[in-house]
């Protein structure tokens, strides 16, 4: 095995988010710009689609899960968009507040959001490596 593979690993499947109302949530993602590949609301579950890639997140309903803020060190799903700090301004022109200023980074500059429950997740771009960017 060369260090170029890792063991059996083919890559993502779906990142599964805990949310406590998936009607809620899918309203929530909507206006952060995700696009719904499917919902199955009687399975309280919804996909989220992440461009052009098969995976996606995957939205599901655990009934006992009320809103909260987000823990300190949670896990950050973060997802390559052109610009994060356009995003950043998008999305607070939708009524969802960053979790703070847009930071720059090795690669560009990344801008997180949270959502009523708590699950993270962050927009980040390659403006300084662009050679890095997907196409």
């Amino acid at each position: 095995m060369s260090d170029d593979e890792s063991y059996d690993l083919l890559g993502f499947d779906n990142v599964l988010l805990p949310v406590g109302d998936i009607a809620e949530a899918v309203r929530f993602y909507e206006r952060a710009g995700f696009a719904v590949g499917f919902r199955f609301d009687e399975a309280g579950i919804a996909l989220l689609k992440v461009g052009r890639e098969t995976p996606g997140i995957l939205l599901r309903q655990e009934e006992a899960l009320g809103h909260r803020p987000p823990p300190w060190g949670c896990t950050r799903v973060w997802l390559e968009v052109p610009d994060a700090r356009a995003m950043g301004r998008r999305l607070t022109a939708a009524g969802l507040a960053p979790l703070d200023e847009p930071a720059s980074v090795a690669t560009g500059w990344t801008v997180e959001i949270a959502d009523p429950w708590g699950n993270v997740l962050g927009f980040t771009d390659y403006t300084k490596r662009p050679e890095l960017a997907r196409r």
